[in-house]
C-alpha cells in the first residue's frame, strides 16, 4: 500500500463525537501522526474561528480548508492560499427568496472569518454558537450583501420540511451554487467553483504529494468529492449508506474513536 503522507479530516461527525468534543484517544492518534512528519488537516464548512480552537487543542499548525473549500488559510504565514465567494447577484436572490416566501427560516452570511446574523438571540444562532464556538457579528444582512462582495457561505437555518422545500427551490434557480443539506434542518449554500477535492489540490501541491498518497476521512454528502479524490477515502460508521458506496474502507462511528482507529491502521503503524 502507498505510504499516507497527510491526512484531511472532516470536523463535525469525524473528528468530534456526538457532545462535540475530541476525545483523548483521538487527539494522541493525531499527534502520533503529525510527530511521523504526516500533516493533519481540517476540512470542514466551518469558518475559521469555528476550526482554529480545535487546530489549538490538537497542537497541530497545518492549513485549514473553511467553508468546505471556499476559503484555504496557511495558518504558519496566516496568509491565503485560496478564496472563491459567491457570485453577489446570486446571494440577493437567495436573501429575498428566503424573507419573501419562508418566514421561520433564517438565513446567515460568512464572509472571511465574519458571521453576519441580525438577530444573536435567535435560538438557532445560539444553538451554531455553542456547537463551533465561533461568535456572530449582528448587522443589517440586506446592507452587508450589497456592501461585501466576497462572502464565501449562506447558512440557512430551520425546520427540516421548510429546509427541504428551499432546497428544492433555490437549486432551480442558481445552478452555478453547490446546494446541500449537512443536516436536515441546515442548508449549506457555496460557489460551484469550490469543493474539498479542489482545496486538498491547493495544499499537496504546495507539499508536493500526490493524490495517491493522502487519505480523507468524512461522514456527509459534501465529503464525498474529496473521498473520491483521495488515494485513500474513508466513511465514518455514522456516514450515511449513499456516503459509504464512495469510501474505500468504512471505520466505526464517531462515538467509537472512528478517525483514531483509521489513523492507527493506516498512518501510525
Amino acid at each position: 500500500m502507498t505510504k499516507i503522507k497527510a491526512v484531511f479530516s472532516d470536523i463535525d461527525g469525524t473528528l468530534i463525537n456526538s457532545n462535540h468534543v475530541i476525545t483523548e484517544k483521538t487527539k494522541l492518534a493525531v499527534q502520533k501522526a503529525t510527530n511521523l512528519g504526516v500533516p493533519f488537516v481540517l476540512v470542514s464548512a466551518r469558518m475559521p474561528s469555528g476550526i482554529l480552537p480545535l487546530q489549538k487543542e490538537l497542537e497541530i499548525d497545518s492549513p485549514i480548508i473553511c467553508y468546505s473549500g471556499s476559503l484555504v488559510i496557511d495558518r504558519r504565514s496566516n496568509t491565503t492560499i485560496f478564496s472563491k465567494g459567491l457570485p453577489q447577484e446570486n446571494v440577493i436572490g437567495i436573501y429575498e427568496a428566503v424573507k419573501s416566501k419562508f418566514s421561520n427560516i433564517h438565513i446567515n452570511i460568512y464572509s472571511h472569518d465574519q458571521w453576519i446574523v441580525e438577530n444573536p438571540q435567535n435560538e438557532w444562532i445560539v444553538q451554531e454558537q455553542n456547537i463551533t464556538g465561533a461568535q456572530p457579528t449582528q448587522a443589517n444582512l440586506k446592507t452587508f450583501i450589497n456592501t461585501n462582495p466576497e462572502m464565501h457561505k449562506i447558512l440557512c437555518m430551520g425546520p427540516s420540511e421548510e429546509i427541504e422545500e428551499l432546497e428544492e427551490v433555490l437549486k432551480k434557480d442558481n445552478a452555478v451554487l453547490t446546494i446541500y443539506k449537512s443536516k436536515d434542518t441546515y442548508l449549506e449554500i457555496m460557489s460551484g467553483d469550490a469543493s474539498k477535492s479542489k482545496a486538498i489540490q491547493q495544499i499537496i501541491s504546495r507539499y508536493g504529494f500526490k493524490k495517491e498518497e493522502i487519505m480523507a476521512i468524512g461522514d456527509n454528502f459534501n465529503d464525498i468529492d474529496m473521498l473520491k479524490f483521495a488515494g485513500l477515502g474513508i466513511a465514518m460508521g455514522n456516514a450515511p449508506d449513499e456516503v459509504k458506496k464512495y469510501a474505500n474502507q468504512v471505520t466505526s462511528s464517531n462515538d467509537e474513536e472512528g478517525l483514531s482507529l483509521s489513523l492507527e491502521e493506516n498512518v501510525i503503524s
